[in-house]
């Protein structure tokens, strides 16, 4: 049996109970409107890493910002590129 404090690990936590109570991984699923896949992947990481393993990494990557200075350089090159033309 798992047991947190924490809200967001509560439904995780509950799932994987759920599942050991009734001895049926697909019932307590579909009980909970989750995924055995899902369920699957909260099950391993419990097993790797314990019950803090269930809070959500950020799998966010930072954007790179040479998207503005690119556009920048366009509109200086086209500037001059137009101005010597004329």
């Amino acid at each position: 049996m798992i047991q947190t404090n924490n809200p967001i690990l509560k439904h995780k936590a509950g799932l994987l109970n759920l599942a050991e109570e009734l001895g049926h991984v697909s019932k307590a699923c579909k009980m909970m409107g989750v995924s055995r896949d899902t369920f699957y992947r909260y099950q391993e990481l419990v097993n790797d890493g314990g019950i803090d393993a269930l809070i959500n990494k950020n799998r966010r990557t930072v954007p790179k910002n040479n998207r503005p200075l690119l556009f920048y350089n366009f509109i200086i090159y086209f500037s001059f590129s137009c101005y010597f033309i004329i």
